[in-house]
């Protein structure tokens, strides 16, 4: 009987330690460093703010939804998801993900290629003008950036339905370019879209 109190006694007190190092001590200070300067944007989600109010993540490429005809749209579209339920894959970045299908899949084929179609229609291009990366998922399905090529074939109809001068939307596409780690350039469609919506704006 005394041994089992012991025993008892000492995992109780395994608990209590172990409760208040990792369900304490460990959170307290995994936030006191996210509050260092400098990582405190990160740690928040990469916010990106306009007109004072939080309008999205860098980090997370949410689709713009634009309810109108498509040839009117006056927004720079992500790449699509592949766990949404629309045809170009625009959907809840919370069931983001990729397809897994192969690209000689019958279906992954047949779904690329209706991708292909609507936005040669939205653009007014020929469907061979569709860059790859355009019509094809991503692993995560909310890539925040589109190749320089995608963003440069949404110009001429984002300068159209905005409003705007075409050489200043090239501009502001310039200006939202990062370059990765890799070396590989990648436009931010948030960001690209807020100063789309600023200039329309004046």
């Amino acid at each position: 009987m005394k041994s089992l109190f012991a025993q008892t006694s000492a995992a109780l007190r395994v608990l209590l330690v172990f409760t208040v190092l990792l369900g304490v001590l460990y959170p307290l200070g995994v936030w006191a460093v996210s509050r260092i300067p400098g990582l405190a944007h990160n740690a928040e989600g990469s916010l990106v703010e306009y007109r004072g109010a939080a309008a999205g993540s860098a980090l997370i490429g949410v689709d713009p939804v634009f309810t109108g005809p498509p040839s009117a749209d006056p927004w720079f579209h992500t790449r699509p998801s592949a766990s949404a339920d629309t045809p170009l894959g625009q959907g809840d970045p919370a069931t983001s993900g990729g397809s897994n299908k192969s690209a000689v899949n019958p279906e992954q084929v047949e779904l690329v290629g209706q991708r292909k179609e609507r936005i040669a229609a939205r653009e007014g291009v020929e469907p061979g003008a569709v860059p790859p990366e355009a019509v094809t998922a991503s692993a995560s399905g909310v890539d925040p950036g589109i190749s320089t090529a995608y963003a440069e074939l949404q110009v001429p109809r984002v300068a159209r339905n905005n409003g705007l001068d075409p050489a200043l939307v090239r501009g502001l596409v310039r200006a939202a370019t990062e370059t990765q780690g890799i070396g590989i350039a990648s436009v931010n469609v948030l960001e690209l879209n807020l100063a789309v919506r600023a200039s329309a704006r004046g």
